[in-house]
């Protein structure tokens, strides 16, 4: 049996990740699991799978779930993350926390060679070079979990890196999709939240509804795969249906299809390199009809291009841009700002930020908290 850390266990990937292991007790053992609010539906998460070791967001939380339940290990904030990723037996952690709390677990568990099973964007969006440095030296795996590079990392199988010409990260194009730059000054964030395809956390709903959820993919892809940013291209496709493409350098396209369902990246992880069988449900072509593609819109949707600005110009600019986003997000979220504040933000703190070379983890911290001072004091939140 394979032994399973899931970090972030009650969010959206997370009560995925535990729906895949519950319905295959044969093949997985939960050994850890994390959240930071939720503690009520860990408790439940607990009750059934019976870690080893829990971490939750604050110390006294985890003295009252000792209580209830003695046999798991109860710790507490980030340093407790970090004592799961380094130090809890698992074959595999699944990291599917939200934001930059992702990132030191995954550096926790690649510096120990640990095989990591990556839904947490801001883990290479904030520390991409950092993270592949790290598994050059102690020879980790990292396994993507999102649709879009799980279906790259497939269709890349079995061919050499420099035979590919091109990436096509598709995108659904999200609730505002063929809007105006006008038309998004006056959306809810009711409408915000309405995606038509995915149903996802808010943060990452909210930035899949303003396309920095693709900007920061095209980030991961950099580092996931090796490309410079002028090999990766973002097309909308607004059925969902073709997950990502690789185009070759004989002109040649592999692409990965299939219904839009989180269960099968996920199931992908945890099997790799197999595959496990699965009940559900069969993409039907001929049901489906048209799959359409188009380019996005860059000017309206502003936050795309600033990922593209934030990559070209290196250093610690994606960082900023990741951590000015949560910002920005989260004053949205809380009604405290306009769905358009997020992207002149953004545009704000970039223009702001002064870059670090070659920076440590702790230079990152630095950079990250700096840049969340900025947004903050531009917001006024």
């Amino acid at each position: 049996m394979k032994k399973i850390a899931v970090l972030g266990s009650t969010g959206s990937i997370g009560t995925q990740t535990l729906k895949v292991i519950r319905e295959n007790p044969q093949k997985y053992q939960v050994t850890a699991l994390s959240c930071r609010k939720n503690a009520g539906l860990l408790a439940e998460q607990v009750a059934e799978f019976h870690p080893l070791c829990a971490a939750v967001g604050d110390r006294e939380t985890a003295r009252k779930l000792s209580e209830r339940f003695p046999e798991t290990r109860f710790v507490w904030g980030q340093d407790g993350l970090a004592e799961i990723a380094a130090g809890v037996e698992y074959d595999i952690l699944l990291n599917a926390l939200v934001g930059m709390s992702g990132l030191l677990p995954t550096y926790n568990a690649v510096s120990e060679g640990r095989t990591v099973a990556l839904a947490n964007k801001e883990t290479l969006v904030a520390g991409g070079a950092l993270i592949c440095d790290m598994l050059r030296k102690t020879g980790a795996q990292l396994i993507p979990v999102d649709s879009e590079h799980s279906a790259i990392f497939q269709c890349m199988k079995g061919y050499r890196k420099d035979q590919v010409e091109r990436i096509l990260l598709t995108a659904s194009g999200g609730p505002f999709r063929g809007k105006t730059a006008q038309e998004l000054r006056s959306v809810t964030l009711a409408e915000a939240l309405n995606h038509p395809r995915w149903k996802m956390g808010n943060k990452i709903t909210i930035d899949s509804a303003t396309l920095m959820n693709k900007g920061f993919e095209v980030i991961e892809a950099r580092w996931l795969f090796g490309l410079d940013a002028d090999r990766i291209d973002v097309v909308v496709h607004p059925e969902s249906i073709v997950h990502s493409m690789v185009e070759y350098c004989d002109g040649a396209v592999m692409a990965q299809l299939g219904v839009p369902d989180m269960a099968v990246p996920i199931s992908f992880a945890l099997e790799y390199p197999d595959r496990l069988k699965s009940d559900i449900p069969r993409l039907d072509l001929k049901a489906t009809g048209a799959l359409t593609f188009e380019e996005p819109d860059m000017e309206t949707f502003r936050c795309l291009g600033l990922a593209y600005e934030a990559l070209r110009a290196g250093d610690t600019y994606c960082t900023a841009l990741n951590a000015a986003n949560e910002v920005a997000v989260q004053a949205f979220l809380d009604q405290k700002a306009a769905f358009c504040d997020i992207a002149d933000c953004l545009e704000e703190v970039m223009q702001r930020h002064r870059p670090s070379k070659d920076p440590d983890i702790g230079e990152l911290m630095r950079v990250d908290a700096e840049a969340r001072r900025t947004a903050e004091a531009i917001l006024e939140v």
